[in-house]
């Protein structure tokens, strides 16, 4: 693609998670990116995914709508990857994942985009009665589509790879505790590898599937919670025990937790998510809203977890194979 040539992406979030593996792939492909962040000073590294001047991070708070309205302006593509996971001062869930969502949506059309992408979170709409979090996600996401009837909502699973959250935290906690609650062993989760999402989203902001429409992604392994936690331990090579705790227990650990100054390791709402499959619903899977809709086959977790879950090891890449390195050294 030629640079001058090139279209003008804005990614709302872009320098989270999935935005490092999003930019990452559209600085490949040529297009121009704008990396909209709350602090863009803290975003610099995002520069390095591309050529000189082709990433830029720039400022904008979802809660402050002129800033959206800027930070979108002259786009071609507009990308919300903007979440939070519990809520602190002022980042409610509503004022991000509603308020803040529709401002994204409203900016976009002003903007003239010719294509939004949005992305929220698979079983949002199974778990809304429970969930402060995911009736927000979903309300969210019927707003960006009443603002933008074009849109292509996107709900990944719980996300593994390189600097996850979930996965690299169980690592973490698994090197210092000797045993680890189990909140709801049975509940059915499907993690879905980022690359995989950031190439769906790329082909959703390319126009390749329909639009105006919610896609669910989830992986090939569909494993019950305690099955997950048994595999990320055997990633790790650790042996805390793995022990049961009632949901009520564990929420009013959780609200204990939620008053202390540092960001809590869990929340309330998050344990009643853990009650919730999440999981491809049977209807994405008939309507094909699902990667079969973008043409991709989805990563399973052995091609990926053992890249990086050594790190917990005992002796890192050494405890590998029967001690042979993971990696040459």
């Amino acid at each position: 693609m030629d640079r001058n040539e090139a279209k003008l992406v804005t990614i709302f979030g872009g320098s989270g998670f999935v935005g490092n593996h999003l930019v990452q792939l559209l600085a490949r492909k040529g297009y121009r990116i704008r990396v909209a962040v709350r602090r863009p000073d803290l975003a610099g590294e995002v520069r390095m995914y591309g050529g000189v001047g082709q990433i830029v991070p720039v400022q904008a708070n979802l809660r402050n709508e002129a800033s959206v309205q800027r930070a979108a302006a002259g786009s071609d593509v507009v990308i919300n990857l903007v979440g939070i996971g519990h809520q602190s001062g002022k980042q409610r869930f509503d004022a991000v994942h509603v308020e803040g969502a529709a401002a994204v949506a409203r900016a976009a059309k002003a903007a003239g985009a010719t294509a939004l992408v949005h992305v929220s979170a698979l079983g949002v709409d199974r778990a809304a009665e429970v969930s402060s979090y995911a009736a927000s996600k979903l309300e969210g996401e019927r707003a960006v589509l009443a603002a933008f009837p074009n849109a292509v909502v996107i709900r990944p699973s719980i996300m593994f790879g390189q600097g996850d959250g979930f996965f690299n935290l169980m690592g973490s906690l698994s090197r210092i505790l000797p045993v680890m609650p189990l909140i709801s062993g049975k509940t059915q989760f499907q993690p879905v590898f980022v690359g995989d999402v950031a190439e769906a989203i790329t082909a959703a902001a390319e126009g390749v599937v329909k639009t105006g429409r919610v896609y669910e992604l989830g992986g090939p392994d569909v494993e019950s919670h305690k099955a997950l936690m048994r595999r990320i331990l055997r990633e790790a090579g650790r042996k805390p025990m793995l022990v049961g705790v009632p949901g009520g227990i564990m929420k009013l650990v959780a609200s204990v937790l939620g008053i202390l100054p540092f960001k809590p390791l869990i929340t309330a709402d998050q344990v009643e998510l853990l009650g919730v499959d999440n999981v491809v619903s049977d209807e994405a899977k008939k309507d094909k809203r699902t990667f079969a809709a973008f043409g991709i086959t989805p990563t399973p977790m052995d091609d990926v977890l053992p890249t990086y879950m050594w790190t917990y090891r005992r002796h890192g890449q050494f405890d590998r194979d029967g001690g042979a390195p993971a990696y040459p050294v």
